[in-house]
């Protein structure tokens, strides 16, 4: 028989299992508890330190502050380049209760357009509602002042001023200095590259043609920074440090402003390049690419439809023709070619060959080459073959040196390689060789090609500034200087100084060639310029100091045989390039000078004479005049 459970033990054993119950939920809350004290123990304690620097750098934010860039004079002092202040209109729009309502009293006063509006907006969706955004920028002096008397009436909107790039000779040395400009994707990537970001943090423009681009380190400077502690919505509440930032080294250049400005005016918009050197240690006096624009434009940030124009200007004013202009050198080369040819024994100082106003391959019937002058020059020596510019002449000692001899002699006159000019912006050209061509066009190389050559034709390009160092190799009897833009530096706060710290590039020099043969090729370029039947006589004539030069006449596009050139019949865009390079005086060489005129004909009687004006100015100190110094 079962027994009945007494309902008193089913109560203990309940309240047993509940006291076990409780015990263990107990124990769990102590031991909870005692993680929890000893976590907070950790934190608050052990790993105090770490957390108070991440609570200080949510605290704490690091300003970056842009360093002023330097300024760039010319040799005498003038400025080239200087930071002007900008003043731009900018809210913060916070502080505005009704936007619209604002722009549109602002309107009022202000050319304000629509674009304007739409760039403000787009801006103002990027930042916070206490940064402060411009609407306005590049306002003028009465603009300021209108809005000047009228500023309470406009609770958040402000003038600021900020220092902008100004270039004051504008477009006469945009393909000197270049220009600076907002930094873009491309230069931040670069930057990058080169581990400068940090300097770059609170810059906007950075060089980016010219000098401004070459010398970036040395204009930039170094960028300071400011602690400053913000509250939990990012707004500055004070600065707990300030440290400033180191300006840029201003530069001095070797360009000389009044003669850059005078020898542009002698190029007067034609299309084409004049360098002027120091015939000393190659300084680059003037630089001129003749058509230019306005780098300033670039500072503010050029729209597509000006540089559109630009772009598609037949003109090309966009190209340095300085570096990056490419052309035949035509008989600008022939006294570098006449003393490798006496080095190589091809032709001594006595050789005379006669010249019927043609040139063939000998034991051959090709069509033969033809001399600039169709009934000769008659009986010719080296010197005769270079004041009457005899291009027969030539063409035997191009076929009796022989493409690879030609060649290497020119390369170490400086022909297919960089000059060493401290700009970026520069075309190797191209001086022919075998190989070349092989690679270029997949064919051998055959007599006929180096013929041209010998006249500085054919395959040969090169660009004003190489034919103006070959120049200053030929005066320096084989001393070769690469051509140098900077003249010195100066640390901010230090006076302005004509004295010349910059290091001067120098290459392996042409050894090994006797004195009497440099001699040779001058007293050739002398009789160009002052011998009875010199192509450019007629540019000097009465001149009170010595001078030697060398024209040249560069073909665009080459003749049928028996067919006659006319230019008056040619577009203007088919006729010859005009060449000439120079120096003087003679005894002791003061300036180099080296033009090349696009489509303008004959180099003696288009080139020299604008080189005559120019010795003229630097030697007599003629053509100056009140416009220069403007």
């Amino acid at each position: 028989m079962l027994r009945k459970r007494s309902p008193i033990r089913d109560y203990q054993i309940e309240a047993r299992l509940f006291r076990n119950r409780a015990m263990v939920s107990f124990v769990g809350i102590i031991v909870l508890v005692g993680v929890l004290i000893a976590n907070l123990y950790n934190i608050q304690v052990n790993q105090y330190q770490d957390y108070k620097t991440r609570s200080n750098d949510n605290r704490i934010k690091i300003v970056p502050i842009s360093p002023n860039r330097g300024l760039i004079y010319d040799r005498n002092g003038k400025l080239l380049a200087e930071n002007r202040p900008v003043f731009s209109l900018e809210i913060t729009p916070e502080k505005v209760k009704d936007m619209d309502d604002t722009i549109q009293r602002l309107q009022n006063i202000l050319p304000i357009t629509q674009d304007d509006i739409d760039q403000f907006k787009k801006e103002r969706r990027r930042n916070r509602r206490f940064d402060v955004i411009p609407l306005l920028t590049q306002l003028t002096e009465e603009q300021v002042a209108k809005f000047s008397v009228n500023q309470y009436k406009f609770p958040g909107v402000q003038i600021t001023a900020a220092l902008k790039r100004y270039y004051p000779y504008g477009d006469m040395l945009t393909h000197v200095l270049g220009y600076v400009s907002r930094i873009n994707d491309k230069d931040l990537a670069r930057i990058d590259r080169e581990g400068k970001s940090a300097n770059y943090q609170a810059t906007r423009d950075i060089g980016k043609l010219g000098i401004e681009k070459y010398y970036e380190d040395v204009l930039h400077g170094i960028a300071g920074y400011q602690e400053v502690e913000v509250n939990s919505r990012g707004r500055v509440i004070r600065t707990l440090k300030y440290v400033p930032p180191t300006p840029g080294k201003d530069i001095v250049l070797n360009i000389d402003i009044d003669l850059q400005v005078y020898v542009t005016k002698l190029l007067n918009g034609r299309r084409g390049a004049a360098i002027v050197l120091d015939a000393k240690d190659n300084g680059v006096l003037a630089m001129v690419s003749s058509p230019s624009y306005d780098p300033n434009a670039f500072v503010h940030g050029i729209s597509s439809k000006e540089y559109n124009q630009l772009l598609n200007d037949t003109d090309r004013p966009l190209v340095n023709r300085t570096t990056l202009g490419i052309y035949p050198p035509g008989s600008t080369v022939k006294p570098f070619i006449a003393v490798s040819a006496l080095k190589q024994g091809v032709i001594t100082p006595h050789t005379t060959r006669n010249d019927p106003g043609y040139w063939r391959i000998p034991n051959s019937n090709t069509r033969p080459f033809r001399d600039w002058a169709r009934w000769g020059h008659g009986t010719v020596n080296v010197t005769k073959a270079l004041e009457e510019s005899v291009d027969t002449f030539f063409y035997q000692v191009a076929f009796d040196m022989g493409i690879d001899n030609l060649s290497r002699w020119m390369q170490m006159f400086g022909f297919g390689d960089y000059t060493g000019i401290d700009i970026y912006e520069e075309s190797k050209a191209n001086m022919p060789t075998r190989e070349w061509k092989m690679a270029r066009f997949h064919q051998p190389w055959y007599q006929g090609d180096t013929i041209p050559v010998g006249i500085g034709q054919g395959y040969w390009t090169a660009t004003p500034l190489q034919i103006a160092k070959a120049t200053s190799v030929l005066i320096h009897h084989g001393k070769v200087i690469a051509p140098h833009l900077l003249r010195s530096t100066i640390n901010n706060g230090e006076a302005f100084s004509t004295q010349k710290d910059a290091e001067i590039v120098t290459y392996p020099p042409i050894t090994g060639v006797p004195d009497k043969y440099w001699d040779i090729a001058i007293h050739g370029m002398y009789l160009v310029n002052n011998g009875k039947r010199g192509t450019a006589r007629h540019a000097f004539t009465n001149a009170p100091y010595t001078s030697a030069g060398k024209s040249g006449t560069a073909q665009v596009f080459g003749l049928a045989e028996g067919q006659d050139y006319n230019a008056s019949e040619l577009a203007e865009h088919l006729r010859d390039h005009a060449l000439y390079t120079s120096f003087a005086p003679v005894e002791n060489p003061k300036a180099i000078v080296t033009l090349v005129l696009e489509n303008a004909g004959g180099g003696s009687s288009q080139g020299a004479p604008i080189a005559r004006k120019v010795y003229d100015r630097l030697i007599l100190g003629n053509g100056v005049n009140k416009d220069d110094k403007k």
